[in-house]
């Protein structure tokens, strides 16, 4: 039988929602008995150096031809088209979100991303999107057959509900996501700013070490807004800490300019707690409408309001986290994800075991 080679560029340990998502996928492949393995791949994506193209052919290319070539968008989108023609027919494509839609990048850049990534699309075998906003953009600015492209929404484990925080105390607030200019902290800084006279408390929990200007950026604007006793930059947690954070958190709040699906939503959900998120990429469809407020990325004015109607109205924030608890049960799990991709993978045997 064949196995899946899935090469992934980068520490896939780092805490971020598509480094997750792979981990997991790895992990739940190993319980249910599909052969699998890492092949890693150099970090420098999606910028790579001659050097790092050089040693990822290499990598991939010591694979077992009979093997099936699953490649995490992160690196595949920026292959040169001469290697991605050279892989033609062998290569499954993992995309998170399309990497000339990060936030930040120089617009020469942006287009150069996007016109790599197009090209190399053209040659995988099929695609697999983490959200349905992922298929539909790749369809209409990629020109990717719809049917090469099949959806694997990331699954969530279940968790037990959130407390909140103590009863009389500040409304605890919770962000999640690495301080990267994508996830629009400073809009949310700056929406807060005049929210200073209401009692909240913000922890952000996400590695800093990313983009070092914007995490400078970042705490020079809750320094200048005199919010430095309201917001805590928690940086990069382990998993108890985090379930920590989620469970006195009595609001979740996602800022995010863009996400390709938004797995901190999810996670937020499984504890049940209200939300209010932008709708910037997939993150609009990803939270229920009973569960959230949803704002236009960037507008810091509208996600102001949002939070002053919310740290006002106990009674909403209760029925949206209620709704939110509800939403849980139906959300898809790890093992339901895994099978999907390994469908695609492995048409003939990838579900065996699930």
């Amino acid at each position: 039988m064949s196995a899946i080679a899935f090469a992934i560029p980068g520490d896939i340990d780092l805490p971020t929602g598509g480094y997750g998502y792979d981990r997991r996928l790895l992990a739940e492949w190993r319980e249910t008995g599909i052969e699998a393995r890492h092949v890693a791949l150099p970090g420098s994506f999606p910028f790579p150096t001659q050097d790092d193209l050089a040693q990822t052919g290499r990598a991939i290319l010591s694979q077992p031809y009979d093997d099936v070539l699953l490649i995490d968008g992160l690196a595949y989108g920026a292959f040169p088209e001469g290697i991605a023609a050279g892989l033609a027919g062998r290569v499954v494509a993992l995309v998170h979100h399309p990497l000339g839609l990060e936030t930040g990048l120089e617009p020469e850049t942006a287009r150069a991303l996007l016109a790599r990534e197009t090209a190399a699309l053209r040659y995988a075998r099929a695609v697999v999107a983490t959200s349905p906003a992922t298929k539909q953009r790749l369809i209409a600015d990629f020109g990717v057959d719809e049917a090469r492209i099949t959806v694997a929404v990331p699954g969530v484990d279940p968790a037990p509900r959130a407390r909140g925080g103590p009863v009389g105390g500040p409304l605890n607030i919770l962000a999640v996501g690495s301080i990267v200019p994508r996830k629009g902290y400073g809009v949310l800084v700056e929406a807060l700013a005049g929210l200073s006279d209401r009692d909240w408390r913000l922890t952000l929990v996400g590695a800093p070490d990313r983009s070092p200007e914007t995490t400078r950026d970042l705490t020079t604007r809750i320094a200048a807004a005199g919010l430095a006793e309201h917001i805590t930059l928690a940086g990069a947690v382990d998993e108890a800490a985090l379930a920590a954070a989620y469970d006195t958190a009595d609001l979740f709040v996602m800022p995010s300019l863009f996400e390709g699906y938004g797995m901190v939503l999810t996670e937020a959900l499984a504890r049940g707690l209200p939300i209010l998120c932008t709708t910037g990429g997939a993150a609009a469809e990803t939270a229920p409408d009973a569960t959230a407020v949803k704002v236009p990325p960037g507008d810091a004015p509208a996600l102001a309001k949002a939070l002053a109607s919310l740290i006002d109205a106990p009674q909403r924030r209760s029925a949206m986290a209620d709704a939110a608890w509800m939403a849980a049960t139906s959300l898809p799990r790890w093992r339901e994800t895994a099978a999907i991709v390994a469908g695609v993978c492995l048409p003939e045997s990838g579900r065996k075991g699930f």
